[in-house]
């Protein structure tokens, strides 16, 4: 917010660049955290995907200075968990949970927390204002925040993780309790801070949103990192299986026909509405190239074609089977 003093002293720009973590495991007594976990994170939305205890929680974790490695190097923006009022200034933390003081307002459950890390009281007062209006509670800023609605608290969380304007904002399942017009505008923001160079790092339950708001996405698996990069890269790094089309069309089953003479799909299966069809294939490129070639033969009036499993929950299947996600 402008005119308000920064007393971190590291100003909007800081010069760092990057979330980094080289060789990190954290345990837990005998238990396995993550384990030897490299991983660089850069501006934009990386989005966390796996099954409850795959090790969500602890990385993000460890990338808002909760908790420390056991072992390896962890860097946010240069800055070590070693050094938590530094962590503080960089770093905002959205969790999924909520626990509020009896009594307290939503403007005073932010501004407090401002308070805690040196703010004057009217600059922690602006800033966090300025954070309830970006999630679109100010008519509810001085209301308890124990009797907020589910997705209010949800919000308010938000603003307080906002509300120092940090670069780097760890948001765990951020859209979960949210109506749909609420999703979108708390979408809607995520993404302007991605665009103004922040680094979000999110988990969801919701595979669709984490489709579509995604920059990059990151795979987890009992602590491991097994995959990671854009949806469309790493399904297509998964060769051992099968790729899915989904083709919709005038006369969908006489196409299919064509197509099992002219190749070899490893599977036809038609649509229960009678509209088309998904087929499997090892060959896809080959396969584009020859149900173009029949639309065009044939005058068929096509409505539709693409991959059907260049997403989150089938690309997950692909590389851990049938853990499931959570």
């Amino acid at each position: 917010m402008m005119g308000v003093n920064d007393p971190t002293g590291l100003g909007e720009n800081s010069g760092h660049t990057g979330i980094r973590l080289e060789n990190v495991s954290k345990f837990y007594g005998e238990v396995l955290g993550i384990n030897q976990v490299n991983l660089e994170i850069g501006p934009g939305i990386t989005s966390l995907v796996g099954p409850n205890g795959s090790g969500k929680t602890t990385l993000m974790n460890l990338v808002s200075g909760l908790i420390a490695p056991t072992e390896g190097r962890l860097t946010i923006l240069d800055v070590e968990p070693t050094h938590p009022e530094s962590m503080f200034r960089q770093v905002g933390y959205c969790t999924q949970f909520d626990s509020f003081p009896r009594g307290v307002t939503g403007r005073v459950f932010v501004r407090d927390t401002l308070r805690i890390h040196g703010y004057s009281l009217k600059d922690a007062d602006d800033l966090a204002m300025a954070a309830i209006e970006q999630v679109g509670l100010t008519k509810a800023a001085d209301r308890k925040a124990d009797g907020y609605s589910k997705g209010m608290r949800q919000r308010i969380r938000l603003a307080q993780a906002l509300a120092h304007n940090p670069r780097v904002l760890v948001l765990d399942e951020p859209l979960n309790g949210l109506d749909p017009m609420a999703r979108a505008e708390v979408i809607a923001i995520f993404r302007e801070k991605a665009d103004q160079g922040m680094h979000l790092l999110i988990s969801s339950h919701i595979l669709h949103e984490v489709d579509m708001l995604s920059d990059r996405v990151v795979f987890i698996s009992n602590g491991y990192i097994v995959a990671e990069g854009q949806i469309e890269g790493v399904r297509n790094e998964v060769t051992e299986q099968p790729l899915q089309i989904y083709v919709r069309c005038d006369r969908p089953a006489e196409l299919a026909a064509q197509i099992l003479q002219r190749s070899e799909p490893t599977e036809i299966q038609m649509h229960d509405d009678g509209g088309g069809f998904h087929l499997r294939t090892r060959r896809a490129n080959e396969l584009y190239d020859l149900i173009t070639e029949l639309v065009v033969e044939g005058g068929y009036r096509l409505e539709g074609i693409g991959p059907a499993d260049e997403n989150v929950q089938a690309v997950y299947q692909y590389l851990v089977g049938d853990e499931g996600v959570a």
